[in-house]
């Protein structure tokens, strides 16, 4: 005996994985994608909603001007963080 499972037609949106940048300042936390096209911040009075906030925001950016915000030419494999002298 057979038992058949229906497939699920509908569409779930396709999750993206981005490397986001969170910086804490005095005020609060920023919050921005690396490899996207355009300019996208997000910001909260901590952590887990300055990240909220950017998810949001690249939500709505993607929303607005399309897929083609995604197709960047060298996507991002790593992100560092360092710190360097600079005569000013």
């Amino acid at each position: 005996m057979s038992h058949g499972h229906a497939k699920s037609t509908s569409k779930r949106p396709v999750a993206k994985a981005f490397k986001i940048i969170v910086e804490k300042h005095a005020d609060g936390y920023v919050a921005y994608p690396l490899g996207l096209k355009g300019v996208v911040v997000g910001e909260g009075d901590t952590y887990e909603q300055a990240l909220a906030d950017v998810k949001s925001a690249i939500r709505c950016h993607v929303e607005t001007f399309g897929a083609q915000v995604l197709e960047v030419e060298s996507p991002v494999l790593e992100a560092f963080v360092a710190a360097a002298e600079v005569p000013t």
